[in-house]
């Protein structure tokens, strides 16, 4: 087609977060489009931690792993500039399953694609709010932990995206809020900014001490975003017949070998507890309905999140690390062209 894309491509599996020498920036020119296929100028792909998980060789994931000498998979979004599928033409905004690049093609059939409306304040938000985090968020809350009004419901990774909006959907419902964060500063956006009723800080806090402080009556929902020793915390402060929700894993996403189970795991047995694991892929198409409940919210000033946007494809490495080292807030973008 004449038009040069980039794209970062797993040449080798990382090793911890050294991505730098795991992914390779590939440029060569967009092949010629086949019946079915859709063309995305992307504007903003999508850096989740749980690529991270695709990356590896690990065969029991949620997922298959990403073969080697392909392209990384991320979420975007960005302008339809040519279509073989006749549900897509130029001009339509989309949202995909697409690549880390200036360009995805997707296509359809085999993988998720979705028209979206320009008519939206921040577009971003199609990524966020009212994409599959707003959705994981909502479901993980309502239908996964079962949250009901009145209730103490704490929630790991808070000041990131998913974390972020499960704990401002839990406020809407009318439970107390803690979030679990590791800076005072991100402490303070999920109190002050977003309306946490409480934050602890697992760097500087002992976290099962404090979690039994805020909650001397014990925790009715956990949404874990972490697993590790923060899910061992929440464990042993988990009230009578509460429920985990269990969304992701962020700790472990770099392990390679057998990962150790919850050290407290005889209070799933000692409490009555309920684990419910979800993955977001499997109410995708639940997303419009998700929409429409959170659209009031989002209007009136409810739901909120911040972004943290890097410039550049070729600046992807550096943005992507910070999801694992702690230092951005809210949702994490690649910018590669203007809407």
């Amino acid at each position: 087609m004449g038009e040069k894309n980039r794209y970062w491509v797993l040449a080798r599996r990382p090793v911890g977060n050294d991505y730098s020498s795991a992914l390779e920036l590939v440029e060569e020119e967009l092949p010629e489009l086949r019946d079915g296929d859709v063309l995305i100028r992307n504007a903003y792909f999508s850096l989740d931690a749980g690529t991270r998980m695709w990356m590896s060789a690990r065969e029991d994931s949620y997922s298959p792993p990403t073969p080697l000498g392909t392209p990384v998979i991320g979420m975007v979004l960005g302008e339809v500039v040519a279509s073989r599928h006749p549900d897509f033409r130029t001009g339509d905004l989309a949202r995909a399953y697409g690549q880390w690049s200036d360009y995805s093609v997707s296509r359809p059939e085999e993988t998720y694609v979705e028209r979206v409306s320009w008519q939206l304040d921040d577009l971003r938000q199609h990524l966020a709010v009212f994409g599959p985090n707003g959705w994981t968020a909502y479901l993980g809350v309502l239908e996964y932990g079962n949250t009901k009004p009145g209730e103490t419901f704490v929630v790991s990774a808070a000041a990131g995206v998913t974390g972020a909006l499960a704990g401002q959907v839990a406020k809407q419902l009318g439970c107390r809020v803690i979030g679990i964060t590791g800076s005072t500063a991100k402490g303070d956006w999920i109190t002050k900014e977003l309306g946490f009723d409480a934050a602890i800080n697992y760097k500087d806090d002992k976290v099962a001490e404090r979690l039994r402080e805020l909650c001397p009556d014990g925790i009715d929902v956990y949404f874990d975003n972490v697993g590790g020793p923060i899910l061992d915390a929440s464990l042993e402060n988990m009230a009578l017949f509460g429920r985990i929700a269990v969304c992701g894993l962020l700790l472990n996403y770099d392990q390679e070998g057998p990962i150790p189970g919850p050290y407290k795991f005889d209070q799933v047995l000692m409490k009555r507890l309920s684990i419910t694991g979800f993955f977001s892929p499997d109410f995708y198409h639940r997303g419009p309905d998700v929409n429409r409940h959170m659209r009031p919210w989002y209007e009136a000033g409810k739901l909120k999140m911040n972004f943290a946007v890097t410039q550049g494809v070729e600046n992807t490495l550096d943005a992507y690390r910070r999801l694992f080292t702690g230092d951005k807030v809210g949702k994490s973008l690649v910018q590669v062209a203007e809407l």
